[in-house]
C-alpha cells in the first residue's frame, strides 16, 4: 500500500467524522480524514450546545443515542479524558393538552425501547425544577439518564486517540473530485493531492449534498440555520435540559440548560425554517429567545447574555440520518444528515459505521442500517427533531 493509499477516507472532521475515525483506527483500519477547514470541529460542531438524549420518536435514532450515552457517560473512566459529561436529564415541559397527548403516546413506545423515562405530574416536575413556571403547567416527561457534555472537549478527545492509533488528518484540503475504477469509487482528488481507498465515508454534514453532486449522486440534505446563545454564569438552579415543544411566533420550539459553569445555553428552531449556508447571526434571535426563556424561568429576567451564534443543521426529509453503503455507488458510504443532532449521535454512528466496514454488524445494527439507508421509504417524520 503506497503512502496515498488507505482502507477508508472520511470526508469531514466534525461531530460524526472524528468519532468514526476514532472507532475505525481503534479497529486497525488505515484511515485518512480530509477537512477543508484548519482544524477539527470548525463547522457545525462548534455551534452545538452539548445536549445528549435518547428520547427520539424514531427507534433507530433512539438506539444510536443510547449507545452514544453509554460512550459519553463512561468516556472519562475508560480513556481518562475530561469531556464535562453530566447526567442532568431531559425534561419536556408541557403546557398544552395536545402536547400531553403526543408525549404520552410516544412514552409508551419509548418505554418499550427500554428507556428510563416517565411522565411527571406538575408537582413532581416542579420538585425536579423548582424555578419552572407553574402557571398552566400540565406536567412533562423526565428522562434522568440523558445529559450533556462539551462538544469541544469530546471531539478533541476522540481526535487525540484517533491520532494515537495512527489515523491521519489532513486540514485545509478541499475535495475537488472522485476517482472511479470499474464502476466503483476508488479515491478522491483534492486541491493538494490524490488519494485512493476502497471506501469513502461522506460525513460532511450540511455540506454532504455538495460532495454528493461531485460524485454524481443526489443526497437530499438541506442546510438549515439555527441560532443559539449563552448567558453569564449564575448560581446553579437546574440540572436537566428543558424542552418546550409549543410553537410560538417565529419559533417551533425552545430548549435550554444550565452548564456546570453556571451559564445557561439556549436555542430554538425557527419557523418557517431558514434554509441555506448563511451563518450570520440575526437581530430577531435574542429578543425572541429571551421572551421564551423568561416565560419558562422568570428568575432569569436580570441575567446578561454573553454572546449568540449561528450554525447549520443538515436536514433530511424525515428528520433521520442517512447511514451506510450506497448500493448504486459501490465504495461510497454515508454518515450524514444528523438534523442538528450530530454531536449526540456521533459516537453511536461512528461505532455503527465501523462495524459495517469491518463486517462485524449484529442483527440490530443491520436493521438500523436498513432503516436509515438512503433508499428508505420516507413515511414517518421524527417527532422530536
Amino acid at each position: 500500500m503506497n503512502q496515498n493509499s488507505y482502507d477508508v477516507i472520511i470526508l469531514g472532521a466534525g461531530s460524526v467524522g472524528v468519532p468514526t475515525a476514532f472507532f475505525l483506527s481503534k479497529s486497525g483500519v488505515k484511515t485518512l480524514v480530509i477537512e477543508e477547514r484548519s482544524s477539527i470541529g470548525q463547522a457545525s460542531n462548534k455551534a452545538a450546545i452539548g445536549g445528549i438524549r435518547a428520547t427520539h420518536s424514531d427507534p433507530s435514532k433512539a438506539w444510536l443515542c443510547q449507545r452514544s450515552l453509554q460512550i459519553f457517560s463512561t468516556w472519562k473512566e475508560q480513556y481518562g479524558d475530561e469531556i464535562e459529561w453530566k447526567k442532568g436529564g431531559y425534561v419536556y415541559a408541557v403546557y398544552r393538552e395536545e402536547d400531553k397527548t403526543t408525549l404520552n403516546n410516544l412514552l409508551i413506545r419509548q418505554k418499550a425501547w427500554k428507556m428510563n423515562i416517565d411522565w411527571l405530574s406538575p408537582n413532581d416536575l416542579l420538585s425536579v425544577i423548582p424555578d419552572l413556571n407553574a402557571e398552566g403547567l400540565l406536567g412533562g416527561t423526565y428522562s434522568p439518564d440523558d445529559g450533556h457534555a462539551s462538544p469541544l472537549l469530546s471531539l478533541f478527545a476522540s481526535y487525540k486517540h484517533a491520532r494515537e492509533q495512527d489515523c491521519e488528518f489532513h486540514f485545509n484540503e478541499t475535495v475537488t473530485g472522485f476517482t472511479k475504477q470499474n464502476g466503483k469509487i476508488s479515491g478522491i482528488q483534492t486541491n493538494k493531492d490524490n488519494y485512493s481507498a476502497s471506501i469513502i465515508v461522506n460525513a460532511a454534514g450540511a455540506w454532504s449534498g455538495e460532495l454528493g453532486k461531485l460524485a454524481g449522486m443526489n443526497i437530499p440534505i438541506i442546510p438549515e440555520s439555527h441560532e443559539a446563545g449563552i448567558t453569564e454564569p449564575v448560581q446553579t438552579f437546574m440540572h436537566p435540559m428543558i424542552v418546550d415543544i409549543r410553537p410560538m411566533g417565529i419559533t417551533s420550539n425552545f430548549y435550554f440548560y444550565q452548564h456546570a459553569t453556571g451559564q445557561v445555553l439556549f436555542c430554538y428552531s425557527p419557523e418557517p425554517p431558514i434554509h441555506g449556508f448563511d451563518r450570520q447571526v440575526t437581530s430577531d434571535f435574542l429578543p425572541t429567545a429571551a421572551k421564551r426563556l423568561l416565560e419558562l424561568i422568570p428568575r432569569l429576567q436580570s441575567v446578561r447574555v454573553r454572546r449568540t451564534w449561528r450554525g447549520l443543521y443538515p436536514m433530511t426529509p424525515d428528520g433521520s440520518p442517512f447511514l451506510g453503503f450506497v448500493p448504486e455507488m459501490p465504495g461510497m458510504m454515508l454518515a450524514t444528515g444528523m438534523c442538528g443532532q450530530g454531536f449526540m449521535l456521533g459516537p453511536g454512528v461512528g461505532e455503527l459505521i465501523t462495524a459495517a466496514i469491518t463486517g462485524s454488524l449484529d442483527d440490530v445494527q443491520q436493521e438500523i442500517l436498513q432503516n436509515l439507508s438512503l433508499s428508505r421509504s420516507i413515511s414517518q417524520i421524527e417527532m422530536l427533531k
